[in-house]
């Protein structure tokens, strides 16, 4: 049900834009080192919070219906029982993948994701499994 690691893999060299929803302005949370990391290896990435304006000199968007372009993959630091509501927005918006940080498990907006055709990853760090690509 879950993507492999060559899925992983070919989701990783074939994406571009990385939505992060629960970007934390806080350069000490994960979600933030997370996102500087993804932005120095070259992707383009969107903070998704709706309490912040700007993150890392980035425009914030409160949700994924609000962004203005295509995302390929829509990367979720937010809680397990939050996790539900933000793939139906990614499967909408329609993103090629939901990536599911380390520590958040949700297998029924898993299973929704998958039947709508995305890829699904689920309790990985983006940010370790591109480092080791």
């Amino acid at each position: 049900m879950l993507a492999d690691l060559a899925q992983i893999r070919h989701l990783l060299t074939t994406s571009h834009t990385i939505a992060v929803v629960g970007l934390s302005p806080k350069e000490s949370r994960p979600s933030n080192r997370v996102a500087r990391y993804l932005i120095s290896a070259g992707f383009r990435v969107i903070p998704v919070n709706p309490g912040q304006e700007t993150i890392l000199g980035l425009p914030c968007y409160p949700d994924l219906a609000s962004i203005p372009e295509p995302v390929d993959i829509v990367d979720i630091f937010r809680r397990a029982e939050e996790v539900g509501p933000v793939v139906d927005e990614a499967i909408a918006i329609g993103a090629k993948a939901v990536w599911m940080q380390e520590g958040v498990v949700n297998a029924a907006a898993a299973a929704t994701a998958k039947a709508a055709g995305l890829t699904v990853v689920m309790d990985r760090c983006i940010k370790t499994d591109h480092e080791q690509l």
